[in-house]
This record gives C-alpha cells, structure tokens and sequence, in this order.
C-alpha cells in the first residue's frame, strides 16, 4: 500500500500536470488540431509499446522473482542485457513510425481534407515529429521497472512527475511561440507540441540517473546472492523473459488499440453520416473528455504497476493467504476512489468541462457519457495486473483480444448512427467483455472469492448516491448565484466549492459506517480515540 501511495501522489501529480496543460492549448489550437494532437499521440503509444515489448513490468515481475529466491546476480544480469534491447527496439520503432506515418495518416484522415483544414500531409507531420519519443522512452521504461522489482517506487513516481513538467513547458513554449509571436501555422504547433514526448523523456532519465547514483551502494551490496546464481543461459532467461512480457505488451496496448479503432472509424464513418464536423467530435471524445477521466484511471495504473511484484511475490512463495488479501484490498480501493470520481463527474460535468474548456453543451453532454469508463479502465488495469501476477500471462492477452474484437465490430455502425456517444457506448462494451472474462479467470486460478468484494462495493455504491444526491442540490443552490456557463472563474468558484463539499459528505459517511477503517486499517482510528476522549 505504501508503495501503491507514492506511485498513486506521482501518477496523481502528473496526471493533473496533463489536464492543466490542456487549458492554454485547448485555448491555442481549438479542438479540430487537439484531435489532430491525438492522432499523433495515438499512433506513437502504439509504436511505444511494441517498442518495449512489455519489457519494463517484465523485468519488474523478473526481478522481484529472482531477488525473492536471493538471486540478485540474475536479477542484474537480465537488467543489462534489457537495456540493450530497449535501445535496439526504439531505434526500430522510431524508423518504422517515421516511414509509415504518411500511410497512417490516410487511415485517420483520408484523402479529402477536412472541414478545418486539416490534411494527411498535416497528420503524416505530426506523426513524424512525435515518433522521436521513442529513440528514449523506452530505456526510461525499463529503468522504471527494475526499481519497482526492487519494490522502490520513489523513482518511478519523481520521473514521472519531472517528464511530465519538462514535455509541458516544452509544448506550451512552444505552442505559443509559434502561434503567437511568429505567427506560425496551428500544424506546425501541434507538431511541435508532440516532440514533447522527446524532451520530457530526456528529463525523466535525468531523474533516473540521479537515484541510480544515489542508490548504487544499496544496490550492489544486494550483489552478494543468498543462493547460487542462476546457472541459466541467456537465451533460457530470455525465453522465461519473454514470457512474462509478451503479455505486458498486448495488455499495454488496451487503451492505445482501442483509440485507434476510433481514430480509424470515428472520422469516416461520422462523415459517412453527414456530419461535417467529424474532426471536432473526435477531439471533444478522444482529447478533451479522455483526459478529464484519465485522473481517476492513474490510481488503477499505480495499483497495476505495484500489484504485479507484490503478487507474484505472494504467489513464488505460495502465500496465498496474503495474494488474497493484496487483491482483495485492491479491488476494494478501486471501488472506494474511482467510484465518487465517476459520480463527481457525471454530475458537475458542466462546470469541469467549462473551467477546463469553455462551456459547450455537447462537450459536457460527451463528458458524463464518458465518465463510467474510468470505473472499466480501472478494473481491465488491474484484473490484468493479477492475471500476470499468477503466471496466466495468456489469460490476459485473451481478455485483450475479446474486448478489442468487440470494439471492432461495433464502433463503426455506433459512430455511424449515435456519433461520439455510439464510439463511448463501443468501448465501454469492449471493455466489460474484458472485464467479465477477467474476473472468472481469476475466480479459477486464483481461487479468489468475490462475495467480500461485492458486499463492499454495493455498499460503497450506496455512499456514492448519498455523496452524489448531495452534489446535485448543492450545485443547483450555488448555480442560483453562480452561473458557471459564463466563463473559466465562474465555473472554478462553483467546481472548488462542490468538489469540497462533495469530498467532506462522502468521508463522513466513509467514516461514520466505519468503512475507512476496514479499508485502511487503524489509521483513522486516532479519529474515533479523539471523539471518545472529548466525550
């Protein structure tokens, strides 16, 4: 858990570094060249992933195996040779991204140009000018993942954070130098926005090195192995490696597949209904809406990158009580966070979209059809995180493949007739098929009871109205002097205050049903002890 918070404040941090940043570039480039941002972004994760090829929570779930059963000299030998796969591989991604952008860019475009402008030569340069990213992220990535085997998450968390801050001073330097001291094109802006990724994964290494060299003393006096080393050859290490990360990458690339089926239907088959305005409901879906609930997603993210170690340590040493209990726990933290965010969302949908956007009804209208799916990312995130943690890698590449297949055969007919909602509607689906399969192969395999689960998330449901129902008739009072639809400081006045409230009523009700000390244990016991003692 503790390692699961500092993962979550890094994760938290950035993530919210991402949703500012939107602010001052939504505000520069409009949403037509955000949704052109995106299908940069969208075709680099892509690339990314295969690039590290699951390598980084392999070596991960590697290396806390082997430091598990004292072998730190295999654990630190497979390091090595990963790092040199990492430079290979993202060298090979970054040519075949940079060639096959104009190809990309005719699926998500097209030939014609569309309503705002944008062509395919404008999407092949955006593409271009993100694929340098990944001559670097990909050796950031694995470093991150031989701390977390080491069940240190504090570098992890930093570099985030720093990677963050240095991809969105770049952007927004540069965005508004273009646009607005030399008068530069949007395209050539939102090109530059993406080249980003390059320069905040030049920072995230920095921070990397810097514990590297602060920690070298703890780790090579982990050198010294409390059994003999390994006496496995490199290519049977490989192959045990390759096990483990095959499966990282189909399961990394959930999120990434899923935007690409939209960016290659969403836009055509909204323009096939006769719509003109594809472009900007594909950046209101896939830019503005997507990074509101991606905040809520960072918590399944940092119990996803902790839980995989953590279990498979559990399970290496056949503690099965303790994997139960770790699961169980996870599960239930889910539920209790990512639950009121979703209800938070969906109700004050109007004054989040306008702080952050400018009012618009169908952005907001977009907005809270979105919001449930940060509860299916949350969960896939996880359920694939233990799947992995009990050696049932293939398990969750088959989960993968159902919900990704769903999502196929239905975005185009539900973006043809319902637009963005049918594109929202298409991968909620996909990721409940998922999902559900998920949870009964884990029920199999793991031997895991979810009757405990389910009668703490009805419960935690139960706040989640109360917190919700207590939301609405707030806003409605505050809207009677406060109209948020007319700017940013009225919409943030009205979000800070039911955001508060919103907190304080379902802490309260967390706490008084003694529900926050069966989450997390006596740390709010102090609380009860105090109230007793004024008595």
């Amino acid at each position: 858990m503790r390692g699961t918070f500092v993962l979550t404040l890094g994760t938290y941090i950035s993530r919210l570094l991402g949703i500012l940043f939107v602010i001052p570039f939504a505000e520069l480039v409009g949403a037509p060249a955000a949704g052109l941002y995106n299908i940069g972004y969208t075709q680099y994760m892509i690339f990314l992933s295969i690039a590290t090829a699951g390598f980084p929570m392999a070596v991960s779930k590697f290396v806390s195996r082997y430091n598990s059963l004292g072998d730190y000299e295999t654990s630190r030998k497979m390091f090595r040779a990963g790092i040199g796969v990492m430079l290979l591989t993202g060298f090979l991604a970054f040519i075949a991204l940079y060639l096959l952008a104009p190809f990309l860019a005719a699926g998500a475009i097209g030939k014609e140009k569309l309503a705002s402008g944008i062509t395919q030569e404008d999407a092949t340069y955006v593409i271009r000018m993100v694929s340098a990213g990944l001559i670097a992220v990909p050796i950031m990535s694995l470093i991150r993942g031989f701390f977390q085997g080491h069940q240190s998450m504090g570098p992890t968390a930093v570099s985030q954070v720093v990677e963050q801050i240095a991809r969105i001073a770049f952007l927004l330097i540069s965005v508004y130098a273009i646009m607005k001291i030399y008068n530069g094109s949007v395209i050539t802006a939102v090109g530059y926005a993406t080249f980003g990724a390059f320069v905040g994964a030049i920072g995230g290494l920095a921070v990397l090195w810097f514990y590297w060299v602060k920690r070298r003393g703890t780790l090579e006096a982990m050198k010294e192995n409390k059994v003999p080393p390994s006496e496995i050859s490199m290519k049977k290490l490989f192959r045990e490696l390759f096990s483990y990360a095959l499966p990282f990458v189909f399961v990394g690339l959930a999120i990434p597949f899923s935007q690409a089926v939209d960016t290659f239907t969403m836009i055509p088959a909204i323009t096939a209904s006769g719509n003109k305005f594809a472009d900007t409901i594909y950046g209101l879906v896939t830019f503005y809406g997507r990074q509101i609930i991606m905040i809520p997603i960072s918590l399944a993210t940092a119990f996803g990158l902790t839980l995989v170690p953590t279990i498979t340590k559990y399970y290496t040493n056949r503690e099965y009580r303790q994997m139960h209990l770790q699961i169980n726990q996870s599960f239930q933290m889910i539920m209790f966070l990512v639950m009121p965010a979703i209800a938070g969302i969906m109700v004050l949908a109007g004054p989040i979209y306008t702080a952050f956007y400018k009012y618009s009804a169908e952005g907001v209208l977009l907005l809270q059809w979105q919001a449930p799916l940060a509860l299916l990312f949350s969960l896939f995130t996880v359920n694939a995180a233990i799947l992995q943690g009990i050696n049932k890698q293939k398990l969750a590449v088959i989960s993968l493949a159902l919900g990704l297949l769903t999502k196929i055969c239905l975005n185009y007919p539900l973006s043809f007739y319902l637009h963005g909602q049918g594109s929202i509607i298409g991968t909620s689906v996909s990721f409940l098929v998922s999902i559900l399969y998920s949870f009964a192969m884990i029920k199999r395999h793991a031997k895991f009871s979810y009757k405990q689960l389910i009668k703490r998330s009805l419960f935690i449901l139960l706040l989640t109205v109360f917190m919700a129902l207590a939301l609405s008739v707030l806003e409605s009072v505050i809207g009677m002097a406060i109209d948020y639809k007319h700017g940013r400081g009225e919409a943030s006045i009205v979000l800070v205050i039911s955001v508060a409230a919103g907190a304080a009523v379902y802490l309260y009700l967390a706490h008084k049903s003694h529900l926050l000390d069966r989450l997390l244990g006596t740390r709010f016991s102090f609380l009860r002890r105090k109230k007793a003692r004024s008595v």
